[in-house]
């Protein structure tokens, strides 16, 4: 595999779909140009967990890790198997996750092919880009907006410390919060869905940031210890950094929210290292899934001893 398209993923999602029935396909909101944005549901707990990936286009190696995830288990779902010492269909009576595999698919597109012919804003684009047809290094989605400066969590303070006055491949925060589409589809999903707990998967630093402003519940540390030994990343207090996806849902929920910062190396990550990446990265994915899990339990038995 030398890259992972949009294309690739649909490919995929229609593939898994027949083989695992009891897969859940949807679509969340659509792209600049139009391309719809999938979440994919596995489980039928009571207890919604979320995990993101291609957020930031140059890091869509995040999308085939998710998928190998989804895939590895829902096949341990569907042979009743233990995986990697847990019974996933147990796990999953409890917990359902939601994943949103490619969030943002028109800059994974861009990354990866540059400007094609007819492109929308391609001249654009490559003003934006310096001149260069080379877009490895594309952060931002189609209108040169990073879609993780996008949250309403101190978006003023976060413009203000970018100090990105317009479009660029990377760190211009939008004229305003959900000012994208892509964005406003996670926004939107996350507020409907009520997430007990949230995974943005990022390349890279092999670094878990778990905290925002204060706001975090007094658990998250210790959340983040555990997938930081289960991952060998490092959990990191991470201060002077705003409006990401992460940091709006533990403002707005006050929950455990993460931002996962996959493998080490430079952007775009070479993809011969997935296996390895993915090594570190599932046993992680499954550990929040049981602080997810366990989060449930504590507040139903709560919901007993107050009733």
């Amino acid at each position: 595999m030398t890259e992972y398209s949009y294309e690739r993923l649909c490919a995929d999602m229609r593939r898994l779909a027949l083989t695992y029935p009891f897969l859940s396909f949807h679509t969340i909101g659509s792209s600049v140009l139009g391309k719809p944005i999938p979440a994919i549901r596995l489980g039928r707990g009571a207890t919604p967990v979320h995990i993101n990936a291609a957020c930031h286009a140059n890091e869509w190696i995040t999308t085939p890790l998710a998928m190998r995830f989804l895939e590895e288990a829902s096949q341990a779902c569907a042979a009743g198997d233990v995986w990697h010492g847990r019974a996933l269909r147990e796990v999953l009576a409890d917990v359902t996750l939601w994943l949103a595999p490619m969030v943002n698919p028109d800059g994974v597109d861009l990354a990866q092919r540059g400007v094609v012919p007819g492109q929308p804003y391609g001249e654009q684009l490559l003003v934006w880009n310096g001149g260069s047809a080379d877009f490895r290094s594309w952060k931002a989605n189609v209108r040169g907006v990073d879609l993780n400066d996008q949250f309403p969590a101190h978006w003023e303070e976060e413009q203000a410390r970018r100090g990105r006055e317009g479009p660029g491949e990377r760190d211009y925060g939008g004229a305003a919060p959900l000012s994208e589409p892509e964005a406003q589809a996670l926004f939107r999903l996350t507020q409907a869905l009520d997430f007990e707990l949230v995974v943005s998967l990022h390349t890279q630093g092999q670094e878990i940031y778990w905290n925002y402003r204060d706001c975090e519940p007094p658990e998250a540390a210790g959340y983040a210890e555990r997938l930081a030994q289960a991952s060998g990343y490092a959990a990191v207090k991470l201060s002077g950094s705003d409006a990401g996806y992460k940091d709006w849902f533990i403002q707005e929920f006050r929950r455990p929210g993460f931002t996962v910062e996959v493998g080490l190396g430079e952007n775009p990550l070479p993809v011969e290292q997935l296996p390895v990446y993915y090594e570190e990265l599932a046993p992680l994915l499954l550990e929040a899934l049981d602080i997810g899990r366990e989060r449930a339990g504590g507040r139903a038995k709560a919901r007993q001893r107050r009733g």
